[in-house]
């Protein structure tokens, strides 16, 4: 959780900015070391620096129902000492061989970024492997990380983003572990103890669960029995806790969260299609035409550009592991929260009904494919994208794959998706302020 030194994190950012080669010209190796641990590897010597990015499945939505935040604190702590090495003893190891290592919790899984130089990599990867396999979890750094997320906790409260996602996810995935918060509360965090988060770690970490990519200056021979030193020690698997398969409810609904702010803050939502959908390009599309945060999306020029109601207002599609979701959110004046709500849903029913214009849909295609190599322009980039990929269960070639995937996609394709993607409009609203014209319980536009 702390910090490196300045000059170690500013040193291997900036290799790590630099970009590496251009997407379509990447090169994407699967290795499998000698005990069977894979990772996809591109491997770039343009800088000299290795980029690992991991995750465990899993993540959040993990945490015992009566204790959630473990997962989180487990993340908080992983380079909180290992091994050997104290908190302090490990921090200064990373400090001296210039090693950036961090970790954090989704709700679908924890995960973690190494970057070191590559003349460092025999020490880094010793590091994370200490990390994952022999994290220590002293009282110590579990009483600080634990204060430090309940500060966190408590600014939270009077977020009004942060209290909208909270109330959002708990009204749509009620007694689901998608309801639960990440961070926790104030009563589990203090509930959690050491052996909570050992007890999550032998059920989560696990070679099951894991995914690996890397980027940077290792080749495949290198890399392969440096897999087995980092993570052969971890079990093959272990019993986890089933998730049940579950779409967002409420749809239709308001809630008012009260907090005494100039602003309403709305965050809106309805069931998604799920990444291995056949919909799905179409309706990331339809997403992008209608609210994907730029210029030209219906809900930017109808709620901004015209009347002025909010500053920016935009969409998108979280596909989870296990629910899917469309999302969008906006900030207005308390007293133009309800106009600013009914402008949205009333757009997004046009939008169904009548479709695209072909030069919207057009643009939209053009921009989705320009843009998306933007997502792979850095080792960083590319490390994280490909875990995504891998965490979506998407195939090793779906860099390449992709553009024509929305390239391919008709106005037909467009009306089937929104409509599957927005329906009539029924949305499940979270307003936090003091909205003007809104009531909790009431019908959402």
């Amino acid at each position: 959780m702390r910090c490196l030194m300045a000059f170690a994190v500013a040193f291997i950012t900036a290799f790590a900015a630099l970009p590496a080669r251009p997407a379509a010209a990447m090169t994407i190796e699967r290795v499998v070391s000698p005990g069977g641990i894979e990772a996809w590897l591109v491997e770039e010597t343009t800088v000299p620096i290795i980029v690992v990015d991991l995750a465990f499945r899993g993540g959040a939505a993990q945490d015992p129902a009566e204790r959630p935040g473990v997962a989180n604190l487990l993340a908080g702590l992983l380079d909180e000492g290992a091994g050997p090495y104290d908190s302090e003893a490990f921090q200064r190891r990373l400090e001296d061989h210039a090693i950036e290592l961090s970790f954090h919790a989704t709700r679908d899984a924890v995960e973690g970024n190494l970057r070191t130089l590559a003349e460092k990599h025999d020490e880094a990867f010793e590091m994370l492997r200490l990390a994952v396999t022999e994290a220590r979890l002293d009282a110590e750094p579990i009483g600080r990380v634990g204060a430090q997320i309940l500060a966190r906790i408590r600014h939270n409260m009077t977020e009004p983003s942060a209290l909208a996602d909270e109330a959002w996810h708990a009204g749509a995935f009620p007694g689901h572990p998608y309801g639960r918060p990440i961070l926790g509360t104030e009563a589990s965090l203090g509930a959690i103890a050491q052996g909570d988060l050992a007890a999550f770690r032998a059920r989560s970490f696990t070679r099951e669960r894991l995914v690996v990519t890397v980027v940077g200056a290792i080749d495949a021979a290198t890399l392969a029995p440096a897999l087995d030193h980092i993570f052969s020690a971890l079990p093959a698997s272990a019993p986890a806790a089933a998730v049940a398969d579950i779409g967002a409810a409420g749809a239709g609904t308001l809630r008012v969260v009260p907090l005494a702010v100039p602003q309403t803050t709305l965050l809106f939502g309805r069931p998604g299609l799920a990444r291995h959908d056949p919909d799905y390009i179409a309706a990331s599309v339809a997403n992008h035409i209608v609210g994907g945060g730029t210029f030209t999306a219906r809900l930017f020029t109808e709620v901004r550009e015209k009347r002025g109601l909010a500053y920016s207002v935009h969409t998108w599609l979280d596909p989870m592991r296990h629910a899917a979701t469309v999302m969008g959110s906006l900030a207005t004046k308390n007293e133009r929260a309800a106009e600013a709500l009914e402008l949205v849903a009333a757009e997004i029913r046009r939008f169904v009904a009548d479709g695209p214009a072909a030069e919207e849909l057009d643009k939209a295609k053009q921009y989705l494919t320009g843009s998306y190599a933007l997502n792979f322009d850095s080792s960083v980039k590319i490390a994280r994208g490909l875990k995504q990929i891998r965490l979506h269960d998407l195939p090793i070639d779906y860099i390449r794959t992709r553009n024509a995937l929305v390239e391919a996609v008709g106005p037909a394709d467009i009306s089937r998706a929104a409509e599957r993607l927005f329906g009539a409009g029924d949305l499940f609203v979270v307003a936090v302020g003091e909205p003007d014209g809104l009531a909790a319980s009431a019908e959402a536009a």
